[in-house]
């Protein structure tokens, strides 16, 4: 008998699809992104030194109080500029997208985009 796999196990099937092709570098750091059913979270990493070099979520402080709601397009957009922001101040100009696993569409497209406008290119 075939067992049948749960969207999340689907997912995570995805995601480590994707990773074999998508990885970042010093020159060319990687953005992913992490959607749960409350928060939005967004990471440029240099997969090569295994760091963080910029980071952004609706839990930060400065979203928080502003945002109503963690979990909607409004919030990705803000997590999108913010994480755009943290990453220009520190030199990054390009990065490679990484959706998670997640399909292109509603908050990961509102980020993306929102990461685009604000200067990012990818």
């Amino acid at each position: 008998m075939i067992k049948s796999r749960s969207r999340s196990e689907m997912r995570i099937f995805r995601h480590r699809r994707l990773r074999k092709r998508v990885a970042g570098n010093p020159s060319v750091p990687r953005l992913s992104v992490f959607r749960s059913l409350k928060h939005i979270y967004a990471q440029v990493i240099d997969d090569e030194a295994g760091n963080t070099l910029a980071s952004a979520s609706t839990l930060d402080k400065s979203l928080s109080d502003s945002l109503k709601n963690g979990a909607d397009q409004d919030a990705a957009k803000a997590v999108g500029r913010l994480v755009a922001e943290r990453a220009m101040a520190k030199g990054i100009t390009t990065v490679v997208f990484d959706r998670g696993g997640h399909i292109f569409q509603g908050r990961v497209k509102a980020l993306a985009n929102a990461a685009r406008e604000a200067g990012l290119k990818f």
